[in-house]
């Protein structure tokens, strides 16, 4: 009976001490977690004037071309603001070429002392209050065609309209969130590493990177950039540990993974927040 179990007990503990010995090995190769997740450019696009939404030109989840128009609001007040803006600009410049021929007049009149000082005071102020009249016309004509084309909405570069918030008929201020969107051209991985792990975490160094919703597949990386402090810092509400109630807990700084050689396949199935599993080759 005790041959059986040596017989037996010796194979077994090589095996567990090879695989100690190897996973040891592995984790000095490399530095692993699971508490990772896709990451990409997420706006939320929103109107820069007031005004009722006309026409809504795209649905959730919908892929979009930079330019693209996503929303329009009613032009009409901005059209007409616009208007009387060129018009007032029209007329001042008209006013401003006669103050301008009177002034001149007045400059060779002055010489042979044909008018009184006074008059040629009054010539060169009306055409000054002129001048500064038509330049802030001017500026008031550039920023109504520019609230004018405010009205649109548009896509600020190629990507995907994640969640739609507005519909045809809804008032809207400015700054209001109308639109999420993510952008489609770049994808990363944000892993959060214990404090304990970073030690030979370098910028560069390539990354293994398997995605839970994409079983099978593989993606490469390398790390270009970690965070200055941990994510604790800059939470909702950060840690006090000055009040007494001091429990250390290990803490997490963030690494940014940017994912290579990616395929517009790839980023369409990349899509933000899942989770991933990275292992950064330091050795």
């Amino acid at each position: 009976m005790q041959n059986k179990m040596k017989t037996f007990g010796i194979p077994v503990a090589v095996i567990l001490v090879a695989l100690a010995a190897y996973f040891s090995y592995d984790s000095y190769l490399h530095v692993s977690t699971d508490n990772a997740q896709i990451s990409a450019h997420f706006l939320m696009l929103s109107s820069r004037v007031n005004g009722t939404i006309s026409k809504v030109f795209v649905e959730d989840h919908q892929k979009v071309k930079a330019g693209d128009i996503l929303a329009q609001i009613d032009t009409s007040d901005y059209s007409n603001a616009k208007t009387a803006a060129v018009a007032q600009v029209t007329s001042l410049e008209a006013r401003v070429n006669e103050a301008r021929v009177n002034f001149k007049r007045a400059e060779e009149l002055i010489r042979t002392q044909a008018i009184s000082k006074e008059r040629f005071d009054r010539a060169s102020a009306d055409l000054k209050d002129l001048d500064a009249k038509l330049k802030a016309a001017n500026s008031q004509a550039e920023q109504a065609g520019l609230n004018e084309s405010y009205t649109r909405i548009i896509a600020p570069n190629d990507g995907i309209i994640a969640r739609k918030a507005v519909e045809p008929g809804q008032f809207v201020p400015a700054g209001q969130p109308l639109f999420g969107f993510v952008a489609e051209n770049k994808r990363w991985v944000l892993a959060n590493l214990k404090e304990t792990e970073l030690q030979d975490v370098r910028l560069g160094q390539k990354v293994k990177i398997h995605v839970d919703a994409l079983a099978g597949q593989k993606f490469e990386g390398k790390v270009i950039s970690i965070a200055p402090s941990t994510g604790a810092v800059f939470s909702l509400l950060p840690p006090d540990n000055a009040t007494g109630n001091f429990t250390k807990v290990v803490q997490r700084i963030p690494v940014k993974i940017e994912l290579e050689n990616l395929s517009d396949k790839d980023v369409d199935a990349l899509q933000l927040g899942l989770s991933a599993v990275i292992s950064i080759i330091v050795h």
